[in-house]
């Protein structure tokens, strides 16, 4: 039987003061490992559950280190706390040693003169005009948990020429509307070149670093677009740029990531 995400992030052990461990199921894989926005979830979560009295989150740096799956430790440290800001960072470790480093910056917010939006909306299909994204293959085993719909770009492992692809994507758990969960959700288009390939070939993400520009992580009928963008692949690594918009159009996220190619 499947294990949703809610599930998971509330079924940690509290192992010591800055210490939580879980276990993760085999509905959660990517290939032999966990998949990345879940292990980004399960260490922000952590830092939440043991440091209830955060700001909210500004920007995450995540390196995907080592494989890892099953029962999993969850070590946190504050690096920094001043009068606005925290930095917290998690470690996540398996059987197999240090799998996941994540360092969290959370910050109070702060009077401005400034308060404005420089990224133009997408002009794209809407959730009712896109396609399952999913429809000529089916997609990697932890991909079962969300719906994901094609809006513009090309469908996995197509011979695609589009380097550039936007994905609607929510939750199948209606539980799953937390910071946490907006986490596990982006991380779900996978690279944008994947539609170049014309036969399967693995790709896993390396590192990610995300800013968050709202602390209101509710979207209507769960749906988000998420834009993935190639600007390079070369010597099996690409750099990817990224944003999540709410299905209103507010930009909610910009990231980054670089991915390893195996193609």
């Amino acid at each position: 039987m499947s294990t949703t995400f809610s599930e998971i992030l509330t079924g940690f052990i509290r192992e010591s003061d800055h210490s939580l461990s879980v276990n993760v199921p085999e509905n959660w894989m990517q290939g032999r490992t966990t998949y990345g926005g879940l292990s980004a979830a399960i260490c922000v979560q952590a830092a939440l559950d043991l440091y209830p009295d955060l700001p909210p989150l500004r920007s995450a740096q995540i390196n995907f280190i080592g494989p890892v799956g099953g029962s999993v430790k969850i070590q946190t440290k504050v690096l920094r706390r001043g009068r606005s800001v925290a930095y917290i960072s998690a470690e996540m470790t398996g059987e197999k040693g240090l799998a996941t480093h994540a360092v969290f910056c959370f910050g109070e917010a702060r009077e401005s003169r400034l308060n404005q939006d420089f990224t133009r909306k997408p002009n794209v299909p809407s959730v009712e005009e896109s396609e399952d994204f999913f429809k000529r293959a089916p997609g990697p085993k932890f991909a079962e948990n969300f719906d994901c719909l094609l809006s513009k770009g090309g469908m996995p492992v197509s011979g695609s020429k589009d380097s550039e692809h936007f994905i609607w994507v929510r939750h199948k758990d209606d539980k799953a509307y937390t910071l946490a969960g907006l986490i596990g959700l982006a991380d779900m288009p996978p690279p944008a070149v994947l539609p170049m390939f014309e036969e399967f070939a693995p790709v896993s993400s390396m590192t990610w670093m995300m800013n968050f520009l709202t602390d209101d992580y509710a979207s209507e009928e769960g749906w988000w677009l998420m834009r993935s963008a190639a600007e390079h692949a070369r010597d099996g690594y690409s750099s990817q740029d990224m944003q999540v918009w709410n299905k209103a159009g507010d930009l909610v996220i910009t990231g980054r990531q670089n991915v390893a190619v195996f193609y």
